[in-house]
């Protein structure tokens, strides 16, 4: 099965956070073990070098950006079935089309297009964007909620957008449900059935999933995820994935999505408007042995007052939603 036919069918991709020891400096032996214990979970690929893994290790003093892609290839190349390998872009045209080239070189076989860097651009400017990027390699859309650095993407965009013959998938993560149906209704009226849909909607990733999507005639799903919610509990969320895979919105699975988005809302920290979300997933990997500690390249960035308690909270609250056993089991092994 080739990556674009593993992502129509829809799996599950977390979005890789970045192992640091405690003199901020990348830490490879943990760096590896979280890639083999999302390999080991079940993901269909990892999403490498995005949000959750730091921007920050695309500066020249930090120089992580390509040592970390190299550490995550070496882990995927060594897993028993096939994953794809999705490595994050940002910036302006050039370093864009740059980064495009390394992971092409890298055997990645998609970039997550971010648009950050294009808030001040017209639209024409960021068409002309995506394509000179699809041109170097295939590309995910990804639209970023405007609170965390994204901007309102209209219809129009999506639509022309669709039309780029390079776009494998798109990651609609702007929280919103009306921006969400911009996106799929362009997908739908370009014709596109080859762009697969994938949630980063952390607020309702299981609503998305149970949701038959129809404009013009013609239902589409949204497949899969790539999520940085999914880098941790990430046993039991390949799980949730396969549960909800063409299923109807029962009662019972209605309720699943409540607690997942809970258990998000704490790890996010979404009272805070997100100020605490790297920083919430190293605390729940540093509870299962995975990361030493909750450092990030960015001295300032840690939990938020009340952000411990309301982890402990969904902890309590949602047992059956925890994969500490599966990763009690396999740490010693990952970490060698």
């Amino acid at each position: 099965m080739s990556f674009r036919q593993q992502l129509q069918h829809g799996v599950a991709i977390p979005a890789h956070p970045l192992a640091l020891n405690a003199q901020r400096k990348l830490d490879e032996r943990r760096q590896r073990a979280l890639s083999r214990y999302y390999i080991a979970a079940g993901v269909g690929g990892l999403a490498v070098g995005v949000h959750t893994t730091q921007f920050a290790i695309r500066d020249p003093k930090v120089g992580l950006f390509r040592p970390v892609l190299e550490l995550a290839k070496e882990e995927m190349d060594r897993a028993a079935k096939p994953l794809v390998r999705i490595g994050g872009i940002c910036g302006t045209t050039k370093q864009a089309a740059s980064e495009a080239e390394l992971l092409r070189v890298l055997g990645y076989h998609a970039g997550l297009l971010s648009l950050g860097a294009m808030r001040e651009a017209s639209e024409d400017e960021m068409i002309a964007h995506c394509r000179a990027v699809a041109d170097v390699l295939p590309v995910v859309g990804f639209y970023l909620q405007p609170s965390v650095g994204g901007r309102v993407l209209r219809h129009s965009f999506w639509r022309r957008f669709a039309e780029i013959d390079n776009i494998v998938a798109i990651k609609i993560a702007p929280f919103n449900r009306y921006q969400t149906l911009d996106v799929v209704r362009a997908v739908i009226e370009a014709g596109r059935d080859d762009i697969a849909l994938y949630t980063g909607n952390d607020d309702s990733i299981v609503a998305d999933f149970l949701t038959p999507f129809r404009f013009d005639g013609k239902e589409r799903r949204i497949v899969g995820g790539l999520l940085g919610h999914w880098s941790v509990w990430t046993h039991r969320a390949v799980e949730l994935l396969e549960r909800c895979r063409n299923a109807d919105a029962t009662p019972e699975l209605l309720r699943l999505g409540v607690e997942v988005t809970d258990s998000n809302a704490a790890f996010f920290d979404a009272a805070n408007r997100f100020r605490g979300c790297i920083a919430g997933l190293h605390e729940v990997l540093r509870r299962q042995g995975l990361l030493e500690g909750l450092w990030c390249l960015d001295e300032h960035e840690s939990l938020s007052p009340g952000q411990l308690e309301e982890i402990d909270r969904v902890y309590a609250a949602y047992p059956q939603l925890n994969d500490d056993d599966f990763v009690a089991g396999h740490r010693d092994e990952w970490l060698r």
